[in-house]
């Protein structure tokens, strides 16, 4: 079983790309995010899932951990396979897709190529709690809080709807009603976490 890579770059394709490692040149699917930072003829070291099928060892390659990891967490869900996985990282980053699944974001979910509604509404539902898990740790910026502070309760779902219904989209309204709520406390009103909400997305 591979898991990492260490060589020079001998090749970069629309979908893959070539690691050579000693003079032998490793076959590697990866998404557009990571091949777009892969230069030819620089070193790199790559980390690798390897997938293993009655007719092909596929290796599929990431140099981000957090990549890497949302796309075991995405093929876990049925209809998410390697492809759409590496379809879903192209388009959002792993604070992105956790965002989105926190908020319920299915609009979000469904904007990569091969992923329509009904899928997207199962990426929200299954991996709700993985998100929360994985979400934004690496991320130190309050735009990007997630996680714990997910909104929870009529009260803070009413007031991303209101935030919604303002024109903001929903993972943006999200974010803000759980900063809003974390800084305001429980016994928050209604009005109060709204006018919050809009003070955090102001910023």
């Amino acid at each position: 079983m591979i898991a990492k890579l260490k060589g020079v770059i001998d090749s970069v394709d629309t979908d893959s790309a070539i690691v050579d490692v000693g003079g032998v040149g490793y076959l590697v699917a990866a998404s557009a995010r990571t091949l777009r930072d892969l230069v030819v003829g620089e070193p790199a070291a790559v980390l690798v899932e390897t997938i293993v099928r009655e007719d092909a060892i596929a290796l599929y390659g990431f140099l981000e951990t957090a990549e890497r990891d949302w796309f075991r967490i995405l093929t876990t869900v049925q209809g998410v396979g390697a492809r759409v996985a590496l379809s879903i990282l192209s388009t959002l980053s792993p604070d992105e897709i956790a965002r989105a699944i926190a908020a319920q974001d299915r609009a979000t979910l469904s904007r990569p190529p091969g992923v329509g509604p009904k899928l997207a509404a199962r990426l929200a539902t299954e991996l709700k709690d993985k998100a929360a898990a994985f979400g934004i740790a690496a991320s130190a910026s309050n735009a990007t809080l997630v996680a714990t502070t997910v909104p929870t309760g009529s009260l803070n779902e009413d007031a991303v709807s209101a935030l919604v219904n303002l024109g903001y989209r929903r993972v943006e309204a999200f974010g803000a009603v759980a900063r809003a709520s974390q800084r305001l406390g429980a016994e928050a009103r209604l009005d109060a976490v709204i006018r919050a909400g809009l003070q955090e997305l102001a910023r």
